[in-house]
């Protein structure tokens, strides 16, 4: 899937040519319907031949060639498509961008200068690295997921130096000696193994602050003792960070990936509300903050958006206006977040389903 630098090269890529947009919702699973997605394409891409010969005739010739490129992509997936949804991008000479989707994507088709994205950036927060970490004094799993791919990352624990400390074992029989007057050996093995523990989960925090990046989120389990440790040199990341005791060291790939999913989601709304209540004071303040369609378009104008805010209904309401706010945010490398539950209820409430956080005031 696409990263958001990765949309943007491509949106500049195809800015200035004619490009056939087709999304296709694959979110499909009864024989009966293996077919529906494909019908659907067939009446989408027929209507908007219609719409081109009617307005734009001497684009028909073009606009076949690229429907072509299309279906000869698609006609590989004679049942179900793989994944919940397919987008592609063609113009006359090829097929520029084809790719299944780890989300449902809405049916569309569209012929147009430059290629239809607003509708991806709903599938951008998928691509949010999340790491997760399951520690106890002694050794650490680490996982990454994204995309819908979980990845054990067990080539990262040569860089941590899990081998060393783990080595560091405690006696199980209790001696008189000691290099500390009137401790046992028992103890200083103990506090041989604390120490070790802590620069180990010192190491630990270090890599998964790397392997997050400046956006990505970070779950933490294992025994308390670990968790609380790793948090420790993670704290100022706290609006990224996430807790979870219950997971544990002996957890199977399939529930990690069912608890990294569910705290994604919970940090994902934590993030949204974050950004939401920072733009929606900021406009009030009349500050770097913009709300409502007009304001938002002005700031765009300027070039002043750093983070553009945009509700489904927003987009499915105005699809040309969101696609052009879009764009203009693209062009001024900003991000793009499309806001979901109570956040975009607020948005709509406060904002009629759009907004931005701005660089600067104008």
């Amino acid at each position: 899937m696409l990263n958001r630098e990765k949309l943007i090269e491509l949106y500049r890529a195809l800015r200035a040519r004619e490009v056939l947009s087709v999304y296709i919702d694959a979110d499909g699973n009864d024989p009966s319907d293996r077919r529906v997605w494909f019908m659907a394409l067939e009446q989408g891409l027929d209507r908007e031949r219609g719409r081109v010969q009617s307005e734009a005739p001497a684009q028909l010739g073009d606009f076949d060639r690229a429907r072509r490129h299309v279906e000869a992509h698609l006609e590989q997936f004679s049942n179900f498509l793989p994944g919940k949804g397919w987008v592609g991008f063609a113009t006359a000479d090829a097929l520029e961008h084809a790719e299944e989707m780890p989300v449902p994507m809405p049916h569309l088709v569209r012929w147009e200068r430059g290629a239809r994205v607003a509708p991806y950036v709903r599938a951008l927060k998928q691509d949010r690295m999340v790491v997760g970490v399951l520690a106890d004094q002694r050794k650490a799993r680490i996982f990454t997921y994204r995309g819908g791919e979980l990845e054990e990352r067990a080539d990262l624990l040569t860089d941590v130096d899990f081998g060393d400390y783990a080595n560091t074992s405690v006696s199980k029989r209790a001696s008189t000696y000691s290099g500390t007057r009137g401790e046992t050996g028992t103890d200083a093995a103990r506090r041989a193994l604390e120490r070790s523990a802590s620069k180990m989960h010192a190491r630990l925090a270090e890599v998964v602050k790397e392997l997050a990046g400046p956006h990505g989120f970070i779950v933490l389990g294992g025994s308390p003792d670990a968790e609380s440790s790793v948090a420790r040199h993670l704290q100022h990341l706290d609006g990224r960070l996430v807790q979870r005791p219950a997971l544990h060291l002996a957890m199977t790939e399939p529930e990690i990936r069912a608890a990294l999913e569910e705290a994604a989601s919970e940090l994902s709304r934590r993030y949204q509300a974050d950004l939401l209540h920072t733009v929606m004071d900021q406009a009030r303040a009349r500050g770097r903050g913009a709300l409502g369609a007009e304001s938002t378009e002005e700031a765009l104008r300027d070039r002043r958006v750093d983070t553009l805010l945009v509700t489904r209904t927003f987009r499915e309401r105005y699809p040309d206006l969101t696609d052009h706010f879009v764009g203009a945010a693209f062009e001024q490398g900003a991000a793009v977040e499309e806001l979901s539950g109570d956040c975009a209820s607020e948005l709509e409430a406060e904002g009629e389903g759009v907004g931005a956080r701005l660089r600067y005031t104008g």
